[in-house]
């Protein structure tokens, strides 16, 4: 059993590019520690959401304490937090870092280093963690761990002498990246004599249960229950119903100490009193000065949430509340639209974690609900001096008082096999973007630094790279500056209503291609109605791309047979003057099922 001793805790978290095998050695680290039972023990184990296991990706940081028995005969406590890998999430990997002391990084033996595998582990460099490089999936017929050595030393810049080649599959490996783990990662750094109650949070999610569990790293002191806590960001004072540990479930303890990681729960009401990043103290002996936080991500890519049903309205504003307190990254703000009604202006990292948030939704809080088409902030400068940001087309300013517009641009690196370099500088073309430089790393793969508009970059680039380079390509990007563009609103009519949900914000180049898209999208998924519904693409009072959706008829003259043709004609007539009077008083109703097709039509 194990008995404190600082010089025995070992905090560490892994890092690694999506789909590289860090869920399985995660699995493996759980089996071999009997941090699980065999009869517990199921694929993905930390991955416990629904959408992880479908999508086959790690969405949130899960943390877990387990105890190892080292060569030395000594019991190590290891508390090991799990990352996620998109570039998406990169924010959930910070907060992650920020609780540990070092890092293994996971690299796939047949895919070698990959963009977000590059981006994660200068997230630890900065941090100034200890990184053990693992190659995993030396089972593979295309592994070369070779080849994987030479590309961390010439990509990352780490050392590979203490690099352990594993296979989370069969499992070989896995006792030797425990025993790195315990002679490589450094302690926890405190002085001992220091009893003073300071701790890290660094994730919070809301149980249905026990309320509000907020995730920490006990820096220095001890926690206890019934220690009365302050928070230093919003000055608030709770007392501790519980403390517990991960295992992986939650485990009531007697306490935390300093070194430790694990979870409180207290008389939270509100959602409010808890900031990611925030220090935790004693209110009778609170520390002078919070701990540095992690690097705030503001969000990047803006979308509209709205209920279906408007009496749902109350039910999601709840249900963003819980989940941004599980997802810090997400920001929200009431908005109103005349197709959709009341609703919420939403802020996300990504288009993955847009759909990330938007099926949580649906599935754990069991909302009906749609989304408009993605979009980032503009910078408009207006004839008088005045600078306005713009990331909805509803608030775009008269064209008159428009003096400039800026829009933001990003430093993406894209890495992928050398025989792909046309395919990808076509796709860099199409996307408007400018190559700034080639590297070319082991003969074989190259990495391409390019400069985007981040609204091209938004929808689908990740899935047209992956395509034109066969699945080998990979990118992440980072926000540079606003540059001047020529971005225009581009408005969408149905029936001669235009249709907020359905326009944007884009440049003029792309403006005809995407409207003609947009109308022929939805020439396909509305229904018809009984008369002719015409829908438009315009830029101001310019249309530049039309559709109609030709009417449902309905064969006046069946009953007709023999006779005179005036009889067929006064029907005929009777018909046309009935579908004119419908088109004037007519509306067409849109069923929602028509927002996300259209949020998916490319470019």
């Amino acid at each position: 059993m194990f008995k404190y001793n600082p010089k025995y805790i070992r905090n560490f978290s892994i890092i690694a590019h999506i789909d590289h095998g860090k869920s399985t050695i995660s699995d493996r680290l759980l089996e071999i520690t009997g941090a699980v039972s065999k009869r517990e023990m199921q694929d993905q184990i930390l991955d416990d959401m629904e959408l992880e296991r479908e999508r086959g990706i790690t969405i949130k940081a899960h943390p877990v304490t387990m105890h190892y028995k080292a060569k030395d005969g000594e019991i190590y406590q290891m508390n090991f937090i799990d990352t996620p890998g998109h570039v998406d999430f990169t924010y959930e990997v910070s907060r992650s870092l920020s609780a540990c002391e070092g890092a293994l990084l996971i690299v796939d033996a047949a895919q070698g280093v990959q963009a977000q595998t590059l981006a994660n582990v200068l997230l630890a460099i900065d941090r100034d963690l200890e990184i053990i490089p693992v190659i995993n999936k030396i089972d593979l017929p295309a592994a070369d761990p070779d080849d994987v050595k030479t590309q961390i030393e010439e990509i990352v810049g780490l050392d590979t002498k203490d690099a352990v080649l594993t296979s989370a599959k069969t499992g070989a490996g896995i006792p030797e990246i425990l025993e790195k783990i315990v002679k490589l990662i450094p302690p926890p750094k405190f002085k001992l004599e220091d009893t003073t109650l300071q701790a890290l949070i660094f994730d919070s999610h809301y149980d249905p249960y026990k309320g509000i569990l907020v995730y920490i790293r006990v820096v220095s002191g001890e926690i206890k229950k019934r220690t009365v806590i302050k928070m230093m960001a919003t000055a608030k004072n709770f007392e501790i119903l519980e403390v517990g540990i991960f295992s992986p479930k939650e485990k009531p303890v007697e306490s935390l100490k300093a070194g430790e990681v694990g979870y409180i729960t207290a008389n939270i009401k509100n959602t409010t009193d808890i900031k990611i990043g925030d220090t935790l103290t004693s209110e009778k002996n609170p520390v002078k000065s919070p701990l540095p936080g992690f690097k705030i991500i503001s969000p990047v890519v803006f979308a509209g949430i709205y209920p279906v049903d408007t009496s749902d309205f109350v039910a999601l504003k709840e249900a963003l509340v819980k989940l941004q307190l599980n997802d810090s990254a997400i920001s929200v703000e009431q908005d109103a639209s005349h197709a959709l009604g009341f609703g919420f202006r939403c802020g996300f990292l990504g288009l993955l974690h847009l759909e990330i948030v938007f099926e949580r939704l649906q599935r754990e809080f069991y909302l009906d609900i749609i989304t408009t088409a993605p979009s980032v902030i503009y910078k408009f400068y207006l004839n008088n001096g005045e600078e306005v940001h713009v990331d909805n087309p509803v608030h775009y300013p008269d064209p008159s008082n428009i003096n400039k517009v800026e829009e933001p641009w990003v430093t993406c690196h894209i890495m992928a096999p050398s025989e792909y370099l046309g395919a990808i500088m076509s796709l860099g073309m199409e996307k408007r973007g400018e190559l700034e430089k080639t590297e070319t790393m082991n003969k074989t793969r190259l990495l391409l630094t390019y400069r985007f508009p981040m609204n091209e970059i938004l929808t689908d680039f990740n899935d047209k790279l992956k395509s034109v380079t066969k699945g080998y390509g990979s990118f992440d990007y980072e926000f540079e500056k606003y540059q001047k563009s020529d971005i225009i609103k581009l408005e969408i009519r149905v029936n001669e209503e235009p249709v907020d949900a359905f326009s944007c914000l884009v440049h003029r180049s792309k403006a005809e291609s995407k409207g003609r898209a947009i109308c022929k999208k939805l020439k396909e998924v509305i229904p018809k109605q009984l008369f002719k519904v015409p829908i438009q693409a315009a830029i101001g009072g310019k249309i530049i791309g039309r559709e109609t959706i030709s009417a449902l008829s309905k064969n006046v003259t069946a009953k007709c047979y023999g006779g005179d043709i005036t009889r067929k004609r006064k029907l005929w007539e009777k018909q046309r003057k009935g579908k004119k009077k419908m088109k004037e008083f007519g509306k067409v109703k849109i069923p929602h099922h028509v927002f996300m097709d259209v949020l998916k039509t490319s470019d």
